[in-house]
């Protein structure tokens, strides 16, 4: 009870430290969609760079999110971006590559070739058969990268708050260093409920943007 209690006395700045955090994934997916989906398409033609950019994707999933911030400290502070926003924004996207190039190399890669070889036999310049077959076909999966990362950051970004990123992890932060259990709670449900909310939304947007003839044969 006093959890609740403390939720609905600090509500407006639980909004606004919600804001915040979604303002900080939601501009860090943007730009991973804007990179990613593009080298998940160009890696399909060539399997040995393939192999090579998902490794170095994967490796850097492996490094801890805080180590990540304190490697990008030293080198954005020369530009008086040391800590704050943009480093944050930096780590976030490139957490967020591994989903989103894994899932679009995996979906152009699976397509049947009879369909390309339907779209070449049609006259289909490459670029054609890009957008309108293989895009189309591949989007339910390449969507559900983009969800894979949507909740991925949304938990590193509450690691953030501790090179001054904001969000909901100063909720956390406070919770821990001034041994508040109603702040830590607080703070960890509202990062909790934010992932839940936004893989729903994202997943009727999966949904909606599928083709009706792959929802017919899912």
């Amino acid at each position: 009870m006093e959890t609740l209690q403390f939720a609905l006395d600090n509500l407006p700045q639980i909004l606004a430290r919600t804001a915040e955090h979604v303002e900080l994934v939601g501009a860090a997916v943007l730009i991973a969609i804007l990179t990613g989906v593009p080298i998940g398409i160009a890696i399909t033609h060539n399997r040995l760079l393939a192999d090579r950019v998902l490794y170095v994707a994967s490796v850097i999933m492996t490094i801890p999110s805080i180590a990540f911030f304190g490697i990008l400290i030293p080198l954005l502070s020369p530009i008086g971006q040391g800590i704050g926003y943009l480093p944050a924004l930096i780590a976030l996207v490139f957490y967020s590559q591994l989903p989103i190039i894994r899932n679009t190399y995996t979906a152009i890669k699976n397509i049947d070739p009879a369909l390309q070889e339907a779209a070449r036999g049609m006259g289909m310049t490459t670029l054609q058969q890009l957008v309108q077959v293989e895009i189309p076909i591949a989007m339910p999966v390449i969507l559900n990268g983009v969800r894979n990362a949507v909740v991925l950051t949304i938990g590193i970004a509450a690691i953030a708050t501790y090179i001054g990123a904001g969000g909901l992890g100063t909720f956390i932060s406070r919770g821990i260093s001034q041994t508040d259990s109603r702040q830590l709670i607080t703070g960890a449900v509202a990062v909790s409920l934010l992932a839940i909310v936004a893989d729903l939304a994202l997943l009727s947007l999966q949904r909606l943007l599928t083709s009706p003839g792959l929802r017919a044969r899912g």
